[in-house]
């Protein structure tokens, strides 16, 4: 039979692997972002890291795809120069709280990545 505190551990880990990474919905990122202050002592706490974590790794994931269909031979959905994305954390913010209130549900991923869509379109 199992402890509780080991089984309970054991349940932690397993929940925590079953979560995509970047499962963040753009509605919990604007509520965690409209407690924090605006100013730069945002990005040391926990929650301001969270959020930077949450940009940086959908950032990440969708130049990511964009490496993957240039080296399969098919046009990407977008083109992000390798000098940047331009986003702002103002940008971001903006961008987020434009989203009509029935699509904030998207994770943050999907709405940087229909972002960059807009923002990088690739040319014909």
């Amino acid at each position: 039979m199992l402890r509780p505190l080991p089984a309970l551990g054991l349940a932690l880990m397993l929940s925590l692997v079953a979560t995509p990474v970047g499962a963040m919905s753009v509605r919990e990122f604007l509520a965690i972002a409209d407690r924090l202050p605006q100013n730069a002592t945002a990005a040391l706490r926990p929650e301001g890291r969270r959020l930077i974590n949450e940009v940086s790794t959908s950032v990440h994931a969708v130049r990511n795809e964009q490496a993957a269909a240039v080296r399969a031979g098919r046009r990407p959905a977008y083109c992000i120069p390798s000098a940047g994305s331009g986003i702002t954390p103002e940008g971001l913010l903006a961008r987020f709280r434009a989203l009509p209130h029935g699509r904030r549900d998207m994770p943050v991923v999907q709405a940087i990545r229909e972002w960059m869509i807009e923002r990088w379109p690739c040319p014909a």
